[in-house]
């Protein structure tokens, strides 16, 4: 027998951060029998100087080169469309052709008899405008959740690279000449490049012939999976992905390193990227906000030497500004309570990024994100993660070593933290179902 959704305070228990996910998910209305949804995301950054605390680790321009993605998606369907983007150019980018396939099993390989043109308002060439964004048509290539799709990109003119996703945990290549339809790479060819950025591609979407909804996760490295193994999928929404799949809920990460909710960074701010990020996001009917470390603990640090520190009151403000624009769309908002950073980023240009007065704005910001009643519902990940002997440091077992990013083990706890009893009992057939007057807290 199903158990009903009951109201809960915003307060930290399993059962809160049980209501939490359910809640978010069963808020909008139905989606139709079949539609297009998000099931894969990479945000776009402005590529940065070579001055910059980081390295970009993306060539400055390509020409006459052809970029191969691997990206694994969370939602299968029966046809899928790719997203490019040149938001920060300043230049149109030529698109000499484009496909789309099934890795095989070599790396870098095309599974056989997968392979795809991809085209654009019918044609195989396409421009992206300076600021604009690209939709393929679709691709007839029925797609599995959980599985991987290999998107290759032929640049045939010079092209500056000024937009990238720079943390994206999964290898990609850069050949000479045009290689879209190759089944396999020649990697070792001295010519031949490999970077963790992506390259263009910024999204995914499948078309689904039930009904399915799209949880966007919006944060900073966490989120973005800085410590993750590479080329895992072991970031937190990636664990939340294998969790949901089954029950017809795709999860989009909308994570990037180095971002803040006021400020822009290694990126634009939460609050100026949140129409393209999330609210723009085919199927988006809830979002998970864990933000706001970067803006507590950037200031005084390399990355923010002169910068005062915000405070309570503009932090809770701009919390307020993401709930409600995102309302107004119909998107329900989960806050994340911020996790523990002492003795954060040892050894490193960085290493000044904890302070206990730091640290004391952070715990004032989880109890306002716990008691408020501002989100919609809470998922208390500090609670998760922290080490109970001391609440300012990380659990050792979930600790990447850095003191600020989990490990696989921490983003696995952090995935399972979404307690997804009272969705699955409301959900029995992997179905949205229709929101209730008392699903709701405040």
């Amino acid at each position: 027998m199903k158990r009903p959704i009951e109201r809960l305070p915003a307060a930290t228990s399993s059962a809160t951060r049980a209501f939490a996910l359910a809640t978010s998910l069963l808020y909008a209305c139905a989606a139709p029998a079949a539609s297009w949804t998000a099931s894969w995301q990479a945000s776009p950054q402005p590529v940065w100087a070579e001055d910059f605390l980081f390295p970009s680790n993306v060539p400055a321009e390509l020409h006459d080169q052809t970029v191969r993605q691997l990206a694994r998606i969370s939602l299968g369907g029966t046809r899928v469309r790719i997203v490019l983007a040149n938001t920060y150019g300043r230049r149109p980018i030529r698109i000499g052709r484009a496909t789309l396939a099934k890795p095989g099993s070599e790396r870098a390989a095309v599974a056989t008899g997968s392979l795809h043109d991809v085209t654009f308002d019918g044609r195989r060439t396409a421009t992206i405008a300076p600021g604009a964004t690209l939709l393929s048509d679709p691709v007839a290539m029925p797609v599995a959740a959980l599985s991987q799709v290999l998107v290759s990109l032929y640049l045939p003119a010079a092209t500056p690279m000024e937009t990238f996703h720079w943390d994206g945990r999964q290898t990609g290549w850069i050949v000479a000449g045009e290689q879209t339809q190759s089944h396999a790479l020649q990697l070792d060819a001295a010519d031949s490049q490999s970077t963790t950025a992506r390259l263009l591609l910024t999204g995914i979407l499948v078309e689904t012939e039930a009904a399915t909804r799209t949880l966007v996760t919006l944060g900073d490295s966490i989120t973005d999976g800085a410590s993750a193994s590479l080329d895992r999928n072991s970031r937190w929404p990636d664990f939340l992905a294998e969790r949901l799949a089954p029950h017809g809920v795709a999860v989009v990460n909308a994570g990037i390193s180095g971002a803040r909710l006021l400020s822009d960074g290694m990126g634009a701010s939460a609050l100026a990227r949140l129409d393209r990020d999330v609210l723009a996001q085919p199927g988006a009917s809830s979002m998970v906000v864990m933000l706001g470390i970067n803006d507590i603990a950037w200031p005084g640090t390399a990355f923010a030497r002169n910068a005062a520190p915000p405070t309570l009151e503009a932090l809770i403000a701009g919390y307020r500004q993401l709930i409600e624009r995102a309302h107004n769309r119909g998107i329900r908002v989960v806050g994340a309570t911020l996790t523990p950073f002492e003795g954060a980023l040892p050894g490193t240009p960085l290493s000044d990024y904890y302070h206990p007065a730091k640290e004391a704005l952070r715990r004032q910001v989880n109890e306002w994100i716990r008691h408020a009643g501002a989100f919609d519902a809470v998922i208390d990940f500090d609670a998760a993660l922290r080490d109970p002997e001391q609440p300012s440091r990380l659990a050792a077992r979930y600790d990447s070593g850095d003191h600020l990013h989990p490990s696989d083990e921490g983003n696995r706890a952090m995935a399972a933290a979404v307690d997804l009893d009272v969705l699955l009992d409301e959900v029995p057939d992997g179905l949205p179902a229709e929101p209730r007057a008392d699903s709701v807290t405040k």
